[in-house]
């Protein structure tokens, strides 16, 4: 197997895609060696990962489902098999990648690959700095300056791997805007571009072999435009239209080969992936909570104004409303919980999602909802069934509308945020799950009107291509974050397969080991 090192890896998406690729004798053609993350609860669901993989697939045991149903505490499944629990504290590490730790940092890289000479480096740094929304969120804010945020030069910490440890092919992963991102005036990509070619020269040391990389895409689209890293996960088996910039680079003693381009597939609809979850209804906030009184809240939306205005926003939306009051019931799961016993299904990729072991479903509970909100979530998803797509703010009725100025503004000039609220379109992929999941859910309304909720934690998983058994740690809250922050594993599965055709291609594997 291939050892790979996952640096800034989150809870783990982009190593799940590299570790669940198999060869043909259905052995895994990678070994996640090492994973380093800061943030405790991300790495607490890596360390969980790393502690199902140590077993083979299908072996897991049973401990390990009765954790899922809540029957049995992490400590003692981790009492129950300690030497897998050993292997997998060796491999999920907690630790925040800066000068301060590089001395830590070295040492464990040089342990876990044990002297391996060819090997993969994965992952990305932390994107906050890049991302175009949240620089358009915080412009003007006082004491924010891009130019002095620090996580724009977290890359340089790949730069030191590069040049100390020379692994064969490197994969790093950001946002889009690290394409048009200027912390001192000038694109960094530019520079990032030139540092990942020459690391030894980017970060000035003297050395007697100096390395370098050649830079590769591996987007389809290239082939009929210019050259770009943007991989678009909808084009790649993913069921959700997200769009990152991924760089591969081989380095230039390996092979002057170029990795094979993604093949692209036909897009995969959200209610294929969503559908076989248990229906569960929104918590009510700001007043009693129950599934009496949250359809007591819903029966009263006739006598709504808004309700009667709504046949001017959409032809036969009113159908639409007036079946969706017809068809609303206390669902049988009421909210959900974080393991559900029940009967779940899939009507994509179920030989990747499903395990019938788990007997249920985890990380899916409903969020609280303030009452105008659950007016919202049923008109949006109405007007999405009538009109095949979300409504912008200037589609809802003025009783709809949120109480604050910037959204009169987005009504009138058609300023940032005018979909403030998001139904995600059942015949189409999801819009991108990103970290802002966790604040209010807006963002991600369920398309089917009779829920009149957000997405739960798994459907936002399932979403992201995150298999059912893969559980997500601490507070629901960091539980959204890490899955936003994830990169999706089928999209990164294909990335891993690209790769071991071209360690193959450059005589570097054979027969699935490495030579």
């Amino acid at each position: 197997m291939i050892p790979v090192i996952d640096i800034f890896a989150g809870p783990g998406g982009l190593g799940e895609g590299f570790s669940a690729l198999v060869d043909e004798t259905e052995v895994p053609a990678f070994k996640i060696k090492l994973s380093l993350e800061k943030d405790e609860n991300a790495h607490k669901t890596l360390q969980l990962r790393a502690f199902f993989r140590q077993f083979p697939k299908g072996c897991a045991p049973e401990a390990y489902y009765r954790f899922l149903r809540g029957e049995l505490p992490v400590s003692s499944l981790y009492d129950l098999h300690p030497n897998e629990a050993r292997a997998a504290q060796r491999e999920a590490v907690r630790l925040t990648l800066g000068e301060d730790t590089w001395e830590t940092t070295s040492t464990l890289i040089r342990k876990a690959l044990n002297g391996a000479k060819e090997w993969v480096l994965i992952g990305g740094p932390p994107c906050q700095a890049y991302s175009l929304v949240g620089r358009a969120r915080n412009k003007g804010v006082e004491g924010y300056e891009a130019s002095e945020d620090q996580r724009h030069f977290l890359y340089r910490e790949y730069l030191k791997i590069l040049e100390t440890f020379r692994p064969s092919v490197f994969v790093m992963e950001n946002v889009k805007g690290v394409l048009s991102s200027k912390p001192e005036g000038t694109l960094i990509f530019e520079q990032i571009e030139r540092d990942l070619k020459a690391p030894t020269a980017a970060l000035d040391v003297s050395s007697s072999r100096p390395v370098a990389y050649r830079l590769h895409s591996l987007a389809a689209e290239q082939l009929r435009c210019k050259k770009t890293y943007i991989l678009k996960s909808e084009l790649y088996g993913v069921p959700q239209s997200r769009h990152r910039v991924i760089i591969i680079g081989v380095r230039e003693d390996l092979t002057d080969l170029a990795p094979n381009h993604l093949t692209t597939s036909t897009e995969v609809p959200l209610k294929d992936v969503l559908c076989g979850l248990p229906v569960l209804r929104s918590g009510l906030s700001r007043s009693e909570d129950s599934a009496d009184a949250w359809l007591a809240v819903l029966r009263k939306a006739p006598e709504r104004r808004w309700y009667h205005s709504a046949k001017k926003f959409a032809p036969n939306l009113e159908e639409f409303l007036a079946s969706a009051m017809q068809s609303l019931r206390r669902p049988r799961y009421d909210r959900g919980g974080e393991f559900i016993a029940c009967d779940v299904s899939v009507a994509y990729r179920p030989d990747w999602y499903l395990d019938q072991r788990i007997k249920g479903v985890c990380n899916h509970t409903s969020r609280l909802h303030i009452e105008k909100d659950l007016y919202r979530y049923l008109y949006a998803a109405c007007f999405a069934r009538a009109e095949g797509t979300s409504p912008r703010l200037g589609d809802f009725p003025t009783d709809l509308l949120p109480a604050h100025a910037n959204a009169t503004t987005a009504v009138e000039n058609g300023a940032l945020f005018q979909d403030r609220f998001r139904v995600q379109i059942a015949h189409k992929p999801s819009t991108t799950i990103t970290s802002h999941i966790s604040k209010d859910g807006h963002y991600y309304i369920h398309h089917d009107p009779t829920q009149c909720r957000s997405l739960t934690v798994r459907e936002a998983a399932r979403l992201q291509s995150f298999p059912d058994n893969y559980f997500f740690t601490g507070p629901r809250t960091a539980q959204y974050v890490q899955v936003g922050n994830a990169v999706p594993p089928l999209m990164a599965q294909e990335i891993a397969r690209s790769i071991l055709d071209l360690l193959r291609a450059a005589g570097k594997v054979q027969n699935g080991s490495l030579k």
